[in-house]
């Protein structure tokens, strides 16, 4: 267990999480993307005895479970069996099992004292919270942290800051220097583990340096209620034994911010994007206070951070340019899963009267009535998915698919005007992951002739 530590974090003298030689792990949930097939090697490394089980059967998981071949891992795919959890002395939890306060095999590892843990706990480990930066938000905490990351590597090339998190892969298969900047994305479900009320106290962590984008109804159908959605992001905040003063960012205050306007320009679209830039900047300057005390000419750093991002790409899946084709530009925005980053994708774009929406999928319990109400001024509006009634509640065409959906915008759509994908909901009813919904997109865009 870590030691005792100052107000923004020090080293801890033992490895986290201490001795595991001949203990027995369990890795509950492999998943598809890398987190559980890094953790359950990571464990093995440490001489654990690892027993990953997944309730998605073997054909579901062949690629991770052929990255684990030769690690010496016992699999229970198929189902989770009780005597697992009754005899594990540690529980890596993916963040994303539902209701985890009610689980069965959770209750029932805790009453035995088990220790349980995460992924991003595991990789963040003796990391000194003061070389730690935590961004969250319902919209803009991924770009935002990508816009931390790309300017930082400029700026500081220095800190050697490593990119994390919610954002995809795991930094345990390479795990950073300890003098490294970590730039981590958490999710809601992260932060109700890693600093909220689900993980054991003295495992809780909070970074130095915190950032909260915005909060707006997202996830209520695992969080079960707005109110612990957003005590779950607020979590970000709280004392932890790794910090007991995270420092909050909040740019509107900056007083650097009203001479950068000018001089902020970016490659990616939107009004949305500018503020997540002065988002990223604030944090940087934010951070640099905490390691190197106060930064003397916050003006100048802000604006050298400002350069730094004019080449800023964007990220996959967000407001993604894909093309033009037949005069019509496309647009891959299938990382919004919440109505209001889809109503911020519509605001990016030259004209709402020009732009043919595509938009629905997974239920998560959002209002999306912000997405519905914009069929008045759009072009056209497209719903697909389980939500496609309420996206329709107003008007717009239910099409099912995104192919069926692609193929109408297209056909309604003029030279000069823009198709967007930007769901505003979850991907899961139709797809395994936003990924794959943006994909399959960019894949009927590039079929056109």
């Amino acid at each position: 267990m870590p030691g005792p530590t100052d107000a923004c974090g020090t080293e801890a003298p033992h490895p986290f999480p201490g001795p595991l030689a001949g203990r027995k792990a369990v890795v509950m949930g492999l998943g598809r993307f890398g987190g559980g097939e890094a953790v359950a090697r990571h464990l093995g490394r440490l001489g654990a005895n690892v027993l990953v089980t997944d309730l998605q059967p073997p054909d579901e998981l062949e690629r991770s479970i052929a990255g684990l071949k030769e690690a010496g891992v016992t699999f229970r795919l198929g189902e989770h069996r009780i005597e697992d959890f009754s005899a594990a002395d540690l529980v890596m939890v993916n963040p994303a099992v539902p209701h985890p306060w009610d689980n069965p095999f959770l209750i029932e590892a805790r009453a035995r004292g088990a220790r349980l843990l995460t992924e991003i706990r595991l990789a963040i480990g003796d990391h000194s919270a003061r070389r730690v930066i935590g961004i969250t938000g319902s919209a803009g905490k991924s770009t935002t942290a990508a816009m931390v990351q790309h300017a930082l590597l400029k700026v500081r090339p220095d800190l050697r800051s490593r990119l994390g998190g919610n954002i995809g892969g795991s930094l345990l298969d390479e795990p950073p220097r300890p003098d490294s900047t970590l730039v981590l994305e958490l999710s809601s479900f992260m932060l109700h583990w890693l600093a909220g009320d689900a993980g054991g106290s003295g495992d809780r962590f909070t970074p130095g340096v915190a950032l909260v984008t915005n909060i707006a109804p997202n996830h209520l159908d695992w969080h079960r209620s707005l109110d612990h959605y957003t005590a779950s992001k607020q979590a970000i905040f709280t004392p932890s034994p790794a910090c007991s003063a995270p420092r909050r960012v909040d740019p509107s205050e900056a007083a650097w911010r009203p001479d950068l306007r000018s001089e902020l320009e970016l490659a990616v679209p939107g009004s949305h994007n500018r503020e997540n830039a002065f988002n990223a900047i604030a944090t940087i300057i934010e951070h640099l206070d905490l390691l190197d005390g106060e930064v003397a000419d916050r003006g100048a750093t802000a604006r050298a951070c400002a350069t730094a991002l004019r080449d800023f790409p964007g990220l996959p899946h967000r407001l993604e340019f894909v093309d033009a084709r037949r005069g019509i530009r496309f647009y891959n925005d299938s990382k919004s899963t919440t109505p209001d980053a889809t109503c911020l994708a519509v605001d990016a774009m030259p004209s709402a009267g020009r732009t043919h929406l595509i938009a629905g999928g997974y239920d998560k319990g959002s209002d999306l009535n912000p997405i519905a109400r914009r069929t008045r001024e759009l072009a056209g509006l497209y719903a697909i998915g389980a939500t496609e009634a309420a996206i329709c509640a107003h008007g717009g065409e239910a099409c099912g698919t995104l192919a069926q959906a692609f193929a109408r915008a297209v056909a309604s759509a003029s030279e000069g005007d823009v198709i967007l994908l930007s769901p505003g909901c979850a991907s899961w009813d139709q797809f395994t992951d936003f990924e794959a919904r943006g994909q399959r997109f960019r894949e009927l865009v590039t079929g056109l002739d």
